[in-house]
């Protein structure tokens, strides 16, 4: 069958990779490279015959990845922490960049094969950190939106490496050879955006106006091909034109569909490109060579890891973000294998350091989740172990606090408590640590101070000892605990109401002391379930019944157990 039994091979060692990695509550994109291991020549069994086939395929998953990454960039994203993401984030890549030249010539390798080194070290892997943030509830935070922020810019960065790093290995490489790669890039996206945003959205409103999906899908992948196969022949990368039609296709009515639609390829293709990354793995060179290659992760670790933090500290991130960032954000990332095998393809890298690459980015995206648990019990010890900075208070009333209401957490949600408790004209104070919000409640007038609730000296710089309410709005189970357990310590009797975004969660601050837990999505879905219940005109009485019930399933195991 030929490479028909190849992807047959590759797809069912895939799956079951797959499987041992959700096992193991690891990426997915580890049981493929696995499932690449397995199958690849280095090992026994089942092999690939075709492999350079493969390898062909899987830059069509490679220009698919881009293509999606166009069509989802958007610097309204990047807003929220756009100097640390726009200006910390070249800065982070240019340092870990000489941080990797640095430990290429200390491992003993030329000086373009150790440049190659720093580019594909100073990426790191947005799909390992959106899943490890996910699984520990930090969605939202401050410093998951810093990391998220630096991540997109990362990303981005792929598209002048991949056109940039290949020039160094040509024979024919200088400045203006250079400089008419980028003149290239820089006209082809003018005539994208030219040409592109007035003939793609009437074309796709022409295949949509067909009402056939199997065409649209069709018509979509042909334009983010085509567009890269375009590139190529312009002497550019396929992948780059991949991701300007993706950027293009962004603008137009179509391109959330587009998305929803170019997934489930896109999928299947990175999967073929994963897979094959892990062909290229030798073990009995991992196993030969491991002494070197866990001195190549320590220094990986350490350096980004000190890099991000410092860079993050640099830019007015205080308290725990910058040792969130720093151990979220150490590890090699997927595009790290873009990377590696457009060197290893244009004969930049040898076979060996990319087996260097390969072993170390593997290692370092194991360990993400296990040093990223441990940001805050090293906070903890790092607070205990260190002289506290001085507590910065505004607008507290001169009187002092007394009775009052304490909301740990100045989003829009505590926002939201503090309106009313104004209105209501109950005593209150807001605990903040993100500068922009602690500056947007100081225009409001409002009592606030500047720090991390869940370090006790904050809750006793809010009194907290004579309030009598404890609300805390963030989103993030460490400090929602961090703070549970110190108010109910410093104050037995105090009332706390708390925010979980799951169940475990839920049952984890309860047992910790909190009074009440509101869960937001459930709120949510209730509410709009009541109103759409009212449209449907179903008795008031019915309605009730059903969100009490509804309720009762998910609280009163809480109670019971309290």
């Amino acid at each position: 069958m030929g490479i028909a039994a190849d992807i047959v091979i590759i797809i069912v060692a895939a799956l079951l990779g797959g499987l041992i990695a959700h096992l193991l509550k690891q990426p997915l994109i580890i049981g493929y490279i696995l499932a690449g291991v397995i199958v690849g020549p280095y090992t026994g069994g089942v092999t690939v015959s075709e492999i350079h086939n493969i390898e062909l395929l899987a830059e069509i998953g490679v220009a698919l990845l881009l293509f999606g990454l166009g069509i989802e960039f958007s610097l309204r994203e990047l807003k929220p922490v756009r100097k640390v993401a726009l200006i910390g984030t070249p800065i982070q890549m240019i340092l870990t960049m000489v941080l990797g030249y640095g430990m290429g010539r200390l491992f003993g390798f030329e000086d373009t094969p150790s440049i190659w080194l720093g580019a594909i070290i100073s990426l790191s892997s947005t799909m390992v950190i959106l899943k490890t943030l996910m699984s520990r509830g930090l969605i939202g935070t401050l410093s998951s939106r810093v990391m998220i922020g630096m991540l997109v810019v990362q990303d981005l960065a792929i598209i002048p490496l991949i056109l940039i790093l290949p020039q160094l290995s040509s024979p024919e490489f200088s400045l203006p050879v250079l400089a008419w790669a980028f003149l290239k890039a820089g006209i082809f996206i003018v005539l994208m955006l030219v040409i592109g945003t007035k003939i793609i959205p009437v074309l796709m409103a022409y295949i949509a106006s067909l009402e056939s999906r199997e065409f649209f899908i069709l018509s979509i992948t042909a334009i983010a091909l085509g567009i890269g196969y375009a590139t190529y022949l312009a002497g550019l990368s396929f992948a780059f034109g991949a991701f300007a039609a993706g950027m293009v296709l962004s603008e137009s009515d179509y391109g959330h569909q587009a998305l929803s639609d170019i997934i489930p390829l896109r999928d299947i293709f990175g999967l073929l490109f994963f897979v094959s990354v892990g062909m290229l793995l030798d073990l009995s060179f991992l196993l030969d060579h491991l002494s070197t290659i866990l001195q190549m992760v320590f220094l990986i670790m350490a350096g980004k890891g000190l890099i991000f933090g410092l860079l993050v500290r640099l830019f007015g991130y205080r308290n725990i973000i910058p040792l969130a960032v720093g151990l979220g954000l150490f590890q090699i990332g997927e595009f790290s294998f873009v990377l590696a095998r457009a060197g290893l393809a244009t004969k930049s890298i040898s076979p060996e350091l990319y087996s260097y690459m390969l072993s170390t980015a593997v290692i370092t995206m194991i360990l993400t989740p296990f040093i990223s648990r441990l940001t805050s019990p090293v906070y903890s010890f790092i607070r205990s172990h260190s002289q506290s900075d001085p507590i910065q208070t505004m607008n507290i009333p001169r009187s002092g606090l007394h009775n009052h209401v304490i909301i740990a957490g100045a989003g829009r949600m505590g926002l939201y408590v503090a309106q009313v408790l104004r209105d209501l004209k109950i005593p209150f104070v807001l605990i903040e640590n993100n500068v922009q919000q602690v500056n947007r409640v100081k225009t409001e007038k409002w009592p606030v101070i500047y720090g991390d609730a869940g370090q006790a000296v904050l809750l006793e710089a809010a009194r907290i000892g004579e309030a009598k309410l404890l609300i805390i709005t963030t989103p993030s189970m460490i400090v929602s605990r961090a703070i549970v357990e110190n108010s109910r310590r410093l104050n037995p009797k105090i009332g706390i109401v708390t925010r979980a975004e799951n169940a475990e969660i839920m049952k984890t601050l309860k047992q910790l002391g909190a009074n009440d837990i509101v869960h937001p999505q459930l709120e949510a879905g209730l509410e709009i379930t009541r109103l759409a219940l009212i449209f449907l005109k179903i008795p008031a009485h019915e309605i009730k019944r059903y969100t009490d019930e509804i309720r009762k399933n998910l609280y009163d195991p809480l109670s019971r157990e309290s």
